[in-house]
């Protein structure tokens, strides 16, 4: 779960940094600052930057998922050819 929450908090970082720049470049350009606005372009800004600078966490991630994944799988398919034994077993007794 360490990577869930490292890729959670760049992506949250990431968004913060974001909109600090569009406020501050809006408030420099426009002195009024529409705050949805601000917001809005900040998620998209942060979306793609999120695609190309974080890439490396997000891969991490995956694998991590892919790995848990995978033993859940095996667990369960032990436990179905156990189950499938024990079945096997009581209808040979």
């Amino acid at each position: 779960m360490k990577e869930f929450w490292i890729y959670t908090l760049l992506r949250v970082v990431l968004f913060f940094a974001s909109l600090g720049i569009v406020v501050g470049v809006w408030f420099l350009i426009a002195g009024r600052v529409p705050l949805l606005w601000a917001v809005v372009i900040a998620f998209v800004m942060s979306g793609l930057g999120s695609y190309f600078l974080l890439n490396g966490p997000r891969e991490a991630l995956a694998r991590r998922v892919q790995t848990r994944a995978e033993a859940m799988t095996s667990k369960i398919e032990e436990m179905r050819a156990k189950e499938d034994a024990e079945d096997e077993a009581r209808r040979d007794a």
